[in-house]
């Protein structure tokens, strides 16, 4: 009889122990979720700060501060040697973090810098999703008032020698997924649909002014979603 009760009273914890140890894992907080680290690269006459509204916003949808990188360099040199740059960063965001693959945030004449790595540099390896906002990627006739002074605005010319090479054959290499968030009211990019992408989803988000782009939430949200 005792040898009985105990293997009664061994069951019982046994199934005790089962039933604890279930709530426990249901209690448990769920993982939190992990993203692409994502790369922003500015545009002419500005520097890294210029992405604050997104970054705020990302941070408040989710991202930690680990996955979000903005970055300054000398935008008055050659957007070649800015790509060269550029690729220096994601190697070493992908060392720090240990992701595969980041997201390319660009904006202006940042794009053109992240498409020549992209192209040039081997970056379609290392990068998933790549993210025009306001971009110059055709140039800009306002282009005309900088050129003189900086390599850089000379290559956003229309009909540079850096954007012929840049768009000759396939705008969109590699299995990159590639989007450009343009306005239809753009005084820096002229004409407006210079900031389209062939085998791109091109969006017109509206009438937004050149500098408001990459800090419009509007914008923002639909950004957010494609590289999700």
């Amino acid at each position: 009889m005792q040898r009985h009760k105990r293997r009664i009273a061994t069951a019982f914890s046994a199934l005790v122990a089962s039933l604890l140890l279930s709530l426990s894992l249901s209690a448990a907080p769920a993982q939190a979720a992990t993203h692409n680290p994502v790369v922003f690269v500015h545009g002419l006459s500005s520097d890294s700060s210029s992405w604050n509204d997104w970054i705020a916003d990302f941070e408040a949808d989710g991202y930690s501060s680990s996955e979000l990188y903005a970055w300054s360099y000398d935008w008055s040199q050659s957007n070649a040697t800015t790509a060269s740059q550029l690729a220096t960063e994601i190697k070493n965001v992908l060392a720090k973090t240990g992701a595969s693959k980041v997201d390319i945030v660009a904006h202006s004449m940042g794009v053109l810098s992240s498409r020549y790595y992209l192209k040039n540099l081997g970056g379609t390896s290392y990068v998933d999703d790549f993210v025009s906002v306001a971009g110059v990627n055709h140039g800009t006739s306002v282009a005309s008032w900088c050129a003189w002074l900086y390599t850089s605005c000379k290559e956003m010319q229309i009909g540079s020698s850096y954007l012929t090479a840049l768009n000759s054959g396939d705008e969109t290499p590699g299995a990159v997924s590639y989007a450009s968030y343009w306005s239809d009211c753009d005084s820096a990019v002229v004409p407006n649909s210079s900031a389209l992408l062939d085998g791109a989803t091109n969006v017109d988000a509206g009438c937004i002014s050149h500098t408001d782009m990459n800090n419009d939430h509007g914008v923002y949200e639909q950004v957010r979603d494609f590289i999700a």
